[in-house]
């Protein structure tokens, strides 16, 4: 890793300015912020975070279709509704390579989660453990019992670490579940920041490689630990901390988020 102190006084640099809710859009993260209770926003996040693929303007429109349907109340509509209506509602649905049916699988699948466990949450709490170096393992579980006895047209729709994927965006709804800031809603109080996996895609890889903080080619599950631990070295109760300033350089279209402006601002501290 590069001169870790200058590496920290710029990411705190950039957080202090850029961490804030004004930035988030365009971020399918910005529907959480219409649900209140915990209970509707978890299966807002899970929703939004599964679809977060793709070009950004698309998701919104895909989130935003999903979520006129479920109306205001998606706890509610999920658990009175039959898995038949859900086909119904759903049978015209198609984000990229995720189909209806893929979203009704989700769906039945996060309610049988609901009834078994009393809510999503208590879900990925009965396969946590504080002895866990991480979240991964019980991320596992979570993932199994919601997708247990279904197929997706798109196998990474709802991916596990277990196939070595870097879940990115499931790691990415841990983040938005777990932490509680200007720009994470939180909501999921019991699971320490500090066993977060920070959400690996193209942007973050970039910028990590950029930064000194992994040599791996590939966006891995293994990358994605090893750029946890850089930055747990960085911020050891809160590695995720700089995932949301950190991926607007690609996220964004102004000048300031540019990436080669990422670039300029490591080098001055060096």
């Amino acid at each position: 890793m590069k001169n870790l102190k200058a590496l920290k006084k710029l990411l705190d640099e950039l957080h202090k300015k850029y961490n804030h809710r004004k930035f988030v859009h365009p971020d399918p993260l910005e529907f959480l912020y219409y649900y209140d209770d915990p209970l509707d926003r978890e299966i807002v996040g899970l929703i939004a975070a599964s679809l977060a693929y793709g070009n950004v303007w698309q998701i919104l429109k895909s989130v935003a279709s999903v979520l006129e349907r479920l109306g205001p109340l998606p706890r509610a509509f999920i658990l009175e509704r039959s898995d038949k209506q859900f086909k119904k509602n759903f049978a015209d649905f198609k984000h990229r390579f995720t189909t209806g049916d893929d979203v009704v699988n989700l769906l039945v699948g996060a309610k049988r989660a609901i009834k078994k466990r009393g809510s999503l949450h208590n879900s990925f709490l009965s396969y946590f453990s504080d002895e866990d170096e991480n979240v991964l393992p019980a991320l596992c579980g979570f993932v199994d019992e919601i997708t247990s006895g279904f197929s997706f047209t798109h196998t990474g729709f709802i991916s596990s670490p277990d196939a070595k994927s870097a879940c990115k965006r499931l790691n990415l709804f841990l983040r938005w579940m777990v932490r509680r800031d200007e720009v994470d809603p939180g909501g999921w109080n019991d699971i320490p920041r500090s066993k977060l996996v920070v959400p690996l895609d193209t942007h973050m890889h970039k910028i990590a490689i950029m930064l000194g903080l992994t040599r791996r080619k590939q966006a891995d599950i293994k990358t994605a630990l090893e750029i946890t631990d850089a930055f747990k070295k960085i911020e050891p109760d809160d590695p995720v901390k700089y995932d949301f300033v950190l991926t607007r350089f690609g996220i964004r279209n102004d000048e300031r988020f540019r990436f080669e402006s990422l670039c300029a601002r490591f080098c001055t501290f060096l």
